[in-house]
């Protein structure tokens, strides 16, 4: 049994904390038909979009999907790296580690 196996709320993994903001590694899956968190990838966050990887359009699907998760404006998430991949990391400015954390463990909780 891993130790997320007995810690399902516990994120930390997923996400470091870097010049004052967090910096969450999110694995990306464009043009899905239902859009929103899905749960862990490893040691990411695996999030869908409707947007295709097309235009920096998925990206910008992934900010504004990123920004409602952490309760935050679009403006204070940016994609850091991996503009061009599915795994990705993004800055989240204004939420702190635990917040964040049981943010994305509602999220994974309330999915259908």
């Amino acid at each position: 049994m891993s130790e997320h196996d007995q810690n399902p709320g516990d994120w930390s993994d997923c996400f470091t904390v870097e010049s004052g903001a967090v910096v969450l590694r999110v694995h990306v899956q464009p043009r899905a038909g239902r859009p929103g968190v899905v749960g862990r990838h490893g040691d990411a966050l695996k999030i869908r979009v409707a947007a295709p990887p097309v235009d920096d359009r998925a990206n910008a699907a992934v900010v504004e999907l990123v920004a409602r998760l952490a309760g935050v404006s679009p403006s204070s998430v940016a994609v850091v790296s991996g503009g061009r991949s599915r795994a990705k990391r993004v800055r989240i400015a204004g939420v702190g580690p635990a917040p964040l954390s049981a943010a994305i463990a509602a999220a994974v909780a309330a999915r259908p």
